[in-house]
């Protein structure tokens, strides 16, 4: 049995939710790995990002998104609204949360406090969940011939650097 593990970066733009297609990178790794029988595990360690598995549909709207990606952010902000201003349909961040940003030092929340309006992608970020496995047989990922794996940052309060990580374990 042996395993292997790799990091994946990503920089997020920012004022809008950042879907990365991962699946080429993924199949490379798997590759470059040589396991033939196996999973991979694919996991975020951001509150407010996801690993989902879905179909790249070919069709971009003006702004370069996916139709479905399109589809899927219309449809979850109907059930978690942005997040405009403090205290009103959301309780997060509270008062203490608040100071722990604060007290932790970092100058970005103390100069922008609505920085920490990102509710709604904690909440979409747990919803549709940090992580997927994956089978590996006869050294192919099974996701079917539509399938892809995308990474997804749902806070657009501002650009960051994200990371991905993925773990091989096989044969």
């Amino acid at each position: 049995m042996r395993s292997m593990f790799k990091e994946l970066h990503f920089q997020t733009e920012g004022r809008k939710v950042t879907y990365f297609n991962i699946k080429d990178k993924i199949d490379d790794f798997v590759s470059i790995c040589g396991i033939t029988e196996g999973i991979l595990a694919v996991q975020t360690p951001h509150t407010t990002c996801s690993v989902i598995f879905e179909e790249m549909v070919h069709d971009f709207d003006e702004n370069g998104d996916e139709y479905l990606q399109v589809d899927l952010n219309h449809q979850l902000e109907k059930i978690f609204p942005p997040q405009t201003a403090f205290n009103t349909e959301y309780n997060y961040p509270g008062p203490k949360h608040m100071a722990f940003a604060k007290a932790d030092g970092d100058e970005t929340y103390i100069q922008h406090p609505e920085l920490l309006l990102n509710g709604p992608a904690h909440m979409k970020g747990s919803l549709l969940g940090a992580s997927e496995v994956f089978v590996i047989h006869e050294g192919r990922l099974l996701t079917g011939s539509w399938g892809s794996i995308y990474f997804v940052d749902w806070d657009y309060n501002r650009p960051r650097e994200r990371k991905c990580y993925l773990m091989i374990v096989g044969e």
